[in-house]
């Protein structure tokens, strides 16, 4: 409008100089270019306008389609699955998943969960006849523990013999990361986070001999090496996408996965396995199970464990 004033405001004065010397013909031909010049701009106005409100429409569909992501994370995935007791969501259906051929996992977004000197305590492997899941990050108690991608809380509990106070956190890019050791809450259940967000505070409880966040990532339950996506020297990932394969033997569906990085064979335990079955299956030898996996010749196995199958290696 106030292009419009304007120009009406220009028009006036060149019309009244036009009538003062008289010159009714040249007014008439310029009354009718400026009217031109108007309506060019102001069409040109309501461009504008429609594209503004065109990017706010996408503005607003981007934003309710990220709200979604987070109100039911990866659901395409873990469809209704929201359990809220177990670390492996899971495992109340004797591990009954079905995982997908591939899914590449977006972790652009990743932050670091510490906020104090990057210090790793202890990595992914066997540990004293145990399976360590995740990785060791030395924190002081009361130390700020942050939400490593946005997404939403699901279990906020107590384990005393475990993870002590821990949170798990499901994002939309299907990662769950578990968060243990911790002193407190800064969230509860059902909450949503944003990546960076404070969500809990560094501590020594349950299973543990000092100071440290226990960090992993998980899959559809299954535990992945945090290493392999994350570079914790600098504390970034090694590539924006990480790449999940399910492996076929004979044209078949297996429990078994391939990360992208190292190769490594895993294979999740069902009805009847063993670990000579097992072995036997993967050319390799019992021995070398209960190496990888912390287990004993004796060990039960439970239906829907994941037992690692080969060291790696490219």
């Amino acid at each position: 409008m106030n292009i419009r004033l304007l120009l009406l405001a220009g028009f006036t004065t060149i019309s009244f100089s036009a009538t003062v010397a008289g010159q009714e013909d040249g007014r008439t031909e310029r009354t009718k270019l400026m009217d031109e010049r108007v309506s060019e701009l102001m069409a040109g106005r309501v461009i504008k306008t429609d594209i503004t409100t065109e990017k706010i429409a996408t503005l607003e569909e981007l934003l309710l389609e990220e709200q979604e992501e987070l109100l039911f994370p990866a659901d395409e995935l873990y469809g209704s699955n929201w359990d809220t007791r177990w670390v492996d969501p899971f495992k109340a259906d004797n591990g009954n998943v079905v995982f997908p051929d591939s899914c590449e996992i977006d972790c652009s977004s990743f932050v670091l969960p510490i906020t104090t000197e990057l210090r790793v305590t202890s990595k992914y492997g066997p540990r004293r006849r145990r399976m360590h899941r995740g990785i060791d990050l030395k924190v002081q108690v009361g130390d700020t523990i942050r939400a490593a991608f946005s997404g939403k809380v699901r279990i906020c509990n107590f384990e005393r013999r475990g993870y002590g106070n821990y949170l798990v956190v499901r994002h939309p890019n299907g990662l769950e990361t578990v968060y243990g050791h911790l002193s407190g809450f800064l969230v509860g259940v059902n909450d949503i986070v944003r990546a960076g967000d404070p969500i809990a505070l560094g501590g020594n409880t349950g299973r543990s001999t000092g100071s440290h966040l226990h960090f992993e990532t998980r899959f559809l339950g299954q535990a992945i090496d945090p290493a392999e996506i994350i570079d914790f020297e600098n504390g970034v990932p090694h590539k924006d996408l990480y790449v999940f394969r399910s492996l076929k033997i004979n044209g078949q569906n297996t429990n078994i996965y391939t990360s992208s990085t190292n190769q490594m064979v895993y294979h999740r335990v069902k009805s009847g396995d063993t670990l000579g079955a097992i072995a036997h299956k993967y050319g390799t030898t019992v021995g070398e199970l209960c190496r990888l996996n912390g287990l004993k010749t004796t060990t039960t196995l439970r239906i829907g464990q994941s037992i690692r199958c080969s060291a790696g290696g490219v």
